[in-house]
């Protein structure tokens, strides 16, 4: 599944891209969602919400108020693994989304050739880098959660919460089995705590500090292999 946004203040210019989007989706035999809104505002707003939710955004350069390039900076900041196409009917404007690493841009209107190029090297980054992101649902919606961005998981019995800097996400699963996912970067401190390593301040006597400020227990069982783990990551980080 592919899940993409179109930001565009023309409903026309949507319309026509949606079209084609689709087409290139059928053709290839692609599952994908496609979510539109009609400005870079809207957009954020939304995106506050639902971190984790597109894997590709097509923007607008040419927004009003909030430009693409602003909303795409923005945009940034919540996602590292976002994957950004500008859509611009001015070419001397293509150069400038390559500063927020973008991963390509579009004349309007698209030609089908060029957007069936930017959607497989959307798909194929996306391959790529899942071992650098979690991949979780609930119900129906998928969470792509970039792995540098999450604090800790937190299970009550099937219940796990994945809590990042931005959002907490919330999924059914067993916290052994994310620990097995996720890798050696997350560390388990207690029975129901797995925490990234990179996220750590230090390990008080009953407590591990977060650089956040946040405090988590460690249990008793934990507390030896917990240490031993972080400076392990300590003396790999150096």
């Amino acid at each position: 599944m592919l899940r993409i946004g179109i930001c565009d203040d023309s409903a026309e210019a949507r319309f026509v891209l949606r079209a084609a989007i689709e087409r290139v989706l059928e053709n290839r035999k692609i599952q994908g969602q496609i979510f539109e809104f009609s400005a870079g505002e809207n957009l954020l707003h939304w995106f506050e919400h639902h971190t984790g939710e597109l894997e590709l955004i097509f923007l607008d350069m040419e927004l009003r108020e909030l430009d693409g390039l602003e909303t795409a900076r923005r945009l940034r900041k919540s996602d590292v693994g976002l994957q950004l196409v500008f859509v611009t009917g001015y070419p001397e404007h293509v150069f400038d989304g390559y500063s927020v690493g973008a991963l390509g841009y579009l004349l309007k209107p698209p030609k089908p050739q060029q957007l069936e190029e930017v959607l497989e090297r959307a798909q194929a980054t996306l391959y790529r880098d899942l071992d650098r992101a979690y991949i979780c649902h609930n119900g129906d919606t998928h969470y792509r959660i970039p792995l540098p961005g999450i604090l800790y998981f937190a299970s009550d019995r099937r219940l796990v919460r994945c809590v990042t800097e931005n959002r907490t996400y919330t999924f059914y699963g067993k916290l052994d089995t994310v620990a097995t996912e996720v890798g050696s970067d997350f560390i388990r401190v207690h029975q129901r705590y797995l925490v990234r390593a990179g996220a750590v301040d230090r390990i008080e006597s009953s407590d591990v500090v977060l650089r956040s400020g946040e405090r988590l227990p460690v249990s008793r069982s934990y507390h030896q292999s917990a240490l031993l783990a972080l400076a392990r990551a300590e003396l790999e980080r150096s």
